[in-house]
C-alpha cells in the first residue's frame, strides 16, 4: 500500500476544502441553521411533542442527514471530477498509484469533510434547542458509515459525469427529494398506513431512523435493519467502483 499516495490525495482534497471554507463549510452550516429558525424554533412551538421528543430536537438527526447525503457526494463528485475536466486525470493513471490508494483518498477526504460538517451542524443545533445522545456510539457509528458511503457513492457520480450538470443532477434531483420524503422532518408513522408502507421502499428512511434512533432511542424502522441497509448499500458502492478501474470505464477526460 503506497500511503505517500494516499496521504497527498487527501491532504490536496483536504486543502481544497480550506481554500473555499464559504462554500464547503460555512454555506451548509448557515443553510442547516435557517432550518433550525423556521422549523424549529417558528413551526416546532406550535407543534406538539413527537414520540416525548421537541419538535426542535426531533429534526434534527434529519437535518445532520440531509446535509451529510448531499456534503459527501457533492465532495467525493466533484473531487474526482475536476481533474478529469482539467485533463490531470492522466497523471494519476500514469502514476504508480492502485485504484485503492485512489478512492481511499478522494472518498477518505470527502468523508472526513462531511463528518466534521455533521459535527459543526451538532454543535450549531445546541444553540436552538436542547437535545441528548442516548446511544453515541451508534452515533458515530451511522455518522461515520453515512459519509463513508454515501462519499463512495458520489465518487461513482463524478465517474460517471460527462458534464458539471451531470454531477449535480443526482444530488438535486433525487437524493434531496428523497431525504425530505424519507422522514427528516417527521416520523412515518404519522403517515396514512398506505403511505408508510410506499415510506419503505425510500433508503433515507433507513438511514434517518437509524440515526434517530441513536439519539433518543425512537426508530420507524427496527435499528439492525437500517445498519444492515447502509452496509449492503456501502458494498454494492465497493463493488461498482472496482468494476470501474477493472475496466477502464469512464476513466479518461
Amino acid at each position: 500500500m503506497n500511503w505517500y499516495a494516499v496521504r497527498a490525495i487527501f491532504r490536496f482534497e483536504m486543502a481544497r476544502t480550506f481554500r473555499t471554507l464559504t462554500q464547503s463549510i460555512a454555506s451548509p452550516v448557515l443553510s442547516t441553521s435557517l432550518y433550525f429558525v423556521v422549523f424549529g424554533a417558528a413551526i416546532g412551538s406550535r407543534m406538539g411533542r413527537v414520540d416525548g421528543v421537541s419538535y426542535g430536537a426531533f429534526i434534527i438527526p434529519g437535518l445532520i442527514m440531509l446535509a451529510l447525503l448531499n456534503e459527501s457526494i457533492s465532495n467525493a463528485s466533484f473531487g474526482i471530477y475536476l481533474p478529469k475536466w482539467s485533463g490531470t486525470i492522466y497523471e494519476l493513471l500514469s502514476a504508480p498509484v492502485s485504484y485503492v490508494e485512489v478512492v481511499l483518498g478522494y472518498v477518505g477526504a470527502a468523508a472526513t469533510k462531511s463528518v466534521m460538517l455533521g459535527f459543526l451542524i451538532l454543535i450549531t443545533a445546541r444553540v436552538f434547542v436542547p437535545y441528548e445522545i442516548v446511544h453515541p456510539f451508534w452515533m458515530l457509528f451511522f455518522l461515520l458509515l453515512t459519509a463513508i458511503t454515501f462519499s463512495l457513492f458520489g465518487f461513482i457520480i463524478g465517474l460517471w459525469a460527462d458534464d458539471f450538470q451531470k454531477v449535480q443532477v443526482i444530488p438535486l434531483m433525487v437524493v434531496t427529494p428523497l431525504t425530505f420524503l424519507g422522514g427528516a422532518f417527521y416520523s412515518i408513522t404519522m403517515l396514512p398506513s398506505a403511505w408508510q408502507k410506499i415510506a419503505l421502499f425510500n433508503p433515507v428512511v433507513y438511514l434517518i431512523s437509524g440515526f434517530r434512533w441513536s439519539f433518543y432511542g425512537l426508530a420507524d424502522v427496527d435499528v439492525v435493519v437500517s445498519a444492515a441497509a447502509i452496509v449492503g448499500f456501502m458494498m454494492a458502492c465497493v463493488v461498482v467502483v472496482w468494476w470501474i478501474f477493472r475496466t477502464g470505464w469512464k476513466l479518461k477526460a
